[in-house]
């Protein structure tokens, strides 16, 4: 008889992960890497990828390469304000669709460096009995997010291109 893997959600605030990679390692992000090490461990029922979208060639190839590993892809346009300054946050999205999946598995895992997920992680912990992971560049992830997860799982040299 085979046992079973644990269910689990993986959501990626894709934003924060290109840049903390980026600022501590100078390096991109390895998605294939992580696709094997999780899918050895758990059953993926969901694996939400949270992006910006733009009108750049790189951009289309790397989310083609995500939705071609299992990513759903989810894309919200880029805000250019008349002052200069850009928007693309995706935590309320992110919130949502964490909530929705944490009555459906086992597993929450959320790669993030952004602290204002740390409520987030708490609430449905506590609700639904699910075990929370964040995953992150460790020096540029909010402390409070690190507290209140079952386990922080360091983005170090080997998850990187």
């Amino acid at each position: 008889m085979s046992e079973t893997k644990p269910t689990a959600a993986l959501f990626v605030d894709v934003q924060n992960i290109y840049y903390t990679c980026r600022q501590k390692y100078q390096r991109q992000f390895n998605y294939r890497l992580l696709w094997q090490k999780l899918s050895e461990t758990y059953e993926l029922t969901i694996a939400n990828a949270y992006a910006i979208d733009s009108n750049n060639d790189g951009q289309h190839k790397f989310q083609t390469a995500l939705r071609s590993m299992g990513f759903n892809v989810k894309l919200k346009p880029y805000i250019q304000r008349s002052d200069g300054s850009a928007k693309g946050d995706w935590d309320v999205g992110i919130t949502i669709d964490v909530m929705e999946a944490a009555a459906q598995v086992e597993n929450i895992i959320l790669m993030s460096g952004d602290g204002d997920f740390d409520m987030l992680l708490e609430h449905v912990a506590e609700k639904y009995h699910v075990r929370t992971h964040v995953m992150g560049v460790q020096e540029l992830t909010a402390r409070s997010l690190i507290n209140s997860c079952n386990d922080f799982q360091i983005i170090d040299e080997e998850y990187l291109l």
